[in-house]
């Protein structure tokens, strides 16, 4: 110690080495899993032997003698290792936060550590040489300053590279700075070049033992061997300076210095020449970064990151440069538009990382089925495209198809065991013209063909379909505020008792006229509301439109008239809506209409779909008092336990098996209805009753009720008035 009484210093010394010791031991263990100790063991054993060193010096005061004697080997042998070993635990730590793969870090540490090495060499190895007259010792001295610049390439390195850079990684540099600082002015004391005390040396030996251990108790020392972020970014002002004085500085003193020595004038020349090439490799390698920057880039913004296939991008500038060969070469261009069925179900069921594996999965089959100049395309959710290009008579697009169906008959095998999921693919070909967006676009008219046909099957693309898309698109369009410009009206059919041939109540039917396209029939725009999920603000339109109509005949008929019903029908996307009980509520209290005289129909698709989520909604809803109907009955599931599950009192039989009463076919299965429902305790409704016979019919099997052309279509409210006030014959 430089400082203090004279009397206090080696105490002090004694405290720090202690302590130091101490910290070495206890911080590691502290805050480091044990995989992460070895550079901090290299650390301490590096510690330990230069605490014998300078035990050493102590002992045998000749080893630190001016002029140095051969003693000096002695300690320096020591000490070696403990250079070894501090430069062990740099490169460690370096490797364990993968500053490695930092190269412009790499390049320039390596920049720093010549530059570093040129002034070593210009001011204190040669001038200790050469007032040395080149004793063995001072040479031996002198290599001591080497493994400092080694070192301070390390530490350069683990500062320069990105990450993180907390206290810990601060009181290492200060540590390795302060060690180089203490061998430089060692080297150039010994050499009497310069007049330093002892104890300053021992003062800058000392900060070494300070900031090395005080890192190792840090908190922030556990980021020295953590995996860091690496960001290569664009050269910070104060790299840059860094870098423009480690090349400029030699340059300069070798310009200004006069020359010397033929060894030491070559050994400038190799260290500014090893300069110059080190700024060279960095150019070169920034520039490669760069291109491989631009590379990486290019790759994800054409290909899908999760399968690694082509997207959509790629696809469109493959299909685009096929075009320019098509004519020439006499090819066809040929895509096939995969969409997997139900894929959802999949996710819902084992959740979305089982769904990516399935479709990882898929790519590698899809893969697997073609040639290697084909394309296989990644460009939506669990959509695939197929793309290829071959000579028309070969029919390989029709093949692949085919033959990629069978493909998906076999299970995938995934985290979950076996799942088998089939696909939809609609084929499209061209033999040029046809822009590559709109082959994309048939394709994907072709395979919502496929699905419509029941999926799991092909379909051709013919220009048919291209209109029938540009219909639904317009109509889908004229569809959105129909409700707002009042195109939509409500037409009711009436439902009657079949052993009174009262009027029961009235089905409330949707219809729309618009202005472009003049009616339209439900079984064209119901689907596609349904689909655009409009149907839920339409549906509850139909609700507060049906019940407020209700309540004003009742008001018509009077107090005496027998109660009628409305039967509403619930949209399936209505049935998922989770306001669907708070809108029905507030129709009830908004028109005053008693919950029993409201009928909501709902499909047997629309509760099977979710029927633990059904089930719930369709029981607030009977806690409203409302009843609940199953809607043609018979075209779906038709089960008799979700039957039992659900709180509904009406079911209704579709028109389907009603049309053929009087043939035989189907009375058997009405017959069958009608026993089961009545056994549960609901009435049954028949649909599509229109001649005498059948009606006769039903009211011989003990049917309820009983709805069609038989008593009259669905119509606008204007020309029901003979339902709602009957004539009385004249006395």
């Amino acid at each position: 110690m430089a400082f203090g009484p004279e009397w206090a210093q080696s105490p002090a010394t004694l405290v720090i080495v202690v302590l130091g010791l101490f910290a070495l031991h206890a911080g590691p263990r502290r805050f480091l899993p044990r995989e992460d100790h070895a550079p901090w063991r290299y650390i301490l054993t590096g510690a330990y032997l230069f605490v014998a060193t300078m035990l050493i010096r102590i002992v045998f005061p000749g080893t630190d003698a001016t002029p140095p004697t051969p003693l000096m080997l002695i300690p320096d042998a020591v000490i070696l290792p403990a250079y070894l070993c501090i430069g062990g635990a740099y490169a460690g730590m370096l490797r364990r936060r993968r500053a490695a793969e930092d190269d412009p870090a790499r390049i320039d540490a390596v920049l720093v550590g010549l530059a570093s090495a040129f002034l070593v060499w210009t001011f204190v190895i040669e001038p200790a040489l050469a007032n040395s007259g080149m004793s063995p010792l001072r040479v031996i001295d002198a290599l001591f300053s080497i493994f400092d610049v080694v070192l301070l390439v390390l530490v350069a390195q683990l500062m320069l590279a990105g990450g993180v850079r907390l206290p810990a990684m601060w009181l290492l540099i200060v540590g390795a700075s302060a060690m180089f600082l203490g061998d430089t002015y060692y080297t150039l004391r010994n050499a009497e070049l310069v007049d330093i005390s002892a104890h300053t040396l021992d003062t800058l030996f000392m900060v070494m033992f300070v900031a090395i251990p005080a890192a190792a108790l840090h908190p922030s020392m556990r980021t020295l061997t953590e995996p860091q972020n690496i960001v290569v970014s664009d050269l910070s002002r104060r790299r840059l300076l860094l870098i423009g004085l480690v090349v400029s500085v030699p340059t300069a003193v070798t310009s200004m210095m006069p020359s010397g020595t033929l060894a030491n004038d070559l050994i400038r020349t190799a260290l500014s020449v090893l300069l110059m090439l080190a700024v060279l490799a960095r150019v070169v390698r920034s520039n490669n970064s760069r291109a491989r920057a631009e590379q990486a880039s290019r790759r994800r913004a054409t290909h899908d990151a999760l399968t690694d296939l082509p997207n959509r991008e790629m696809l469109t500038e493959t299909v685009s440069a096929w075009g320019d060969r098509v004519a020439a070469e006499q090819l066809e261009i040929s895509l096939l538009f995969i969409d997997l069925d139900r894929f959802k179900m999949v996710n819902d069921h084992w959740g979305h990382q089982v769904g990516d594996e399935l479709l990882c999965a898929v790519a590698a089959r899809l893969s697997a089925q073609v040639r290697a100049e084909d394309l296989v395309c990644r460009i939506g959710g669990d959509e695939f495209v197929v793309a290829l290009a071959s000579p028309s008579h070969l029919r390989l697009a029709d093949s692949l198809a085919e033959r990629l169906l069978e493909e998906f008959g076999r299970p995938f095998r995934l985290s979950v065991g076996d799942v088998v999921v089939s696909a939809s693919i609609g084929l499209v070909k061209s033999y040029g013209g046809a822009h590559a967006l709109e082959l994309i676009r048939d394709a994907d008219t072709a395979m919502y063909k496929a699905k419509g046909s029941g999926r799991n099957a092909v379909a051709l693309f013919d220009s048919t379909l291209r209109d029938k898309v540009r219909d639904r698109v317009n109509l889908e369009q004229a569809l959105r505020g129909a409700g707002e410009r009042g195109e939509l009206a409500v037409h009711f059919q009436p439902i009657v008792d079949v052993a009174t041939g009262e009027l029961d109540g009235f089905e409330a039917l949707m219809r729309w006229e618009s202005p472009e396209l003049g009616f339209v029939s439900p079984m064209e725009f119901i689907p596609v509301a349904e689909e655009t999920g409009m149907i839920v603000e339409m549906g509850e339109w139909l609700l507060r439109e049906s019940a407020r109509q209700l309540v004003e005949w009742s008001l018509q008929r009077g107090p005496g008239a027998r109660p009628l019903h409305v039967s509403v029908n619930v949209a399936v996307r209505q049935l998922r809506d989770s306001s669907l009980v708070r809108v029905v509520d507030e129709v009830l209290r908004d028109t005053g209409l008693p919950p029993s005289a409201l009928w909501l129909e709902i499909t047997e698709s629309g509760v099977m779909e979710n029927i633990e989520s059904a089930v719930l909604t369709l029981n607030a809803l009977h806690a409203l008092g409302v009843t609940l109907c199953i809607d043609d009955f018979g075209t779906g599931y038709s089960s008799l336990s979700y039957l039992q599950r659900l709180p509904v009192g009406i079911v209704k039989i579709d028109r389907s098996f009603v049309s053929r009463i009087g043939d035989g076919t189907n009375e058997p299965i009405v017959r069958a209805v009608l026993a089961m429902t009545h056994a549960m305790g609901h009435r049954v409704v028949a649909e599509g009753v229109e001649t005498a016979e059948q009606r006769d019919w039903l009211h011989n099997q003990g049917c309820d009720l009983i709805q069609g052309w038989y008593y009259g279509k669905a119509e606008h409210p204007r020309n029901l008035t003979n339902w709602i006030l009957p004539q009385v014959p004249a006395a």
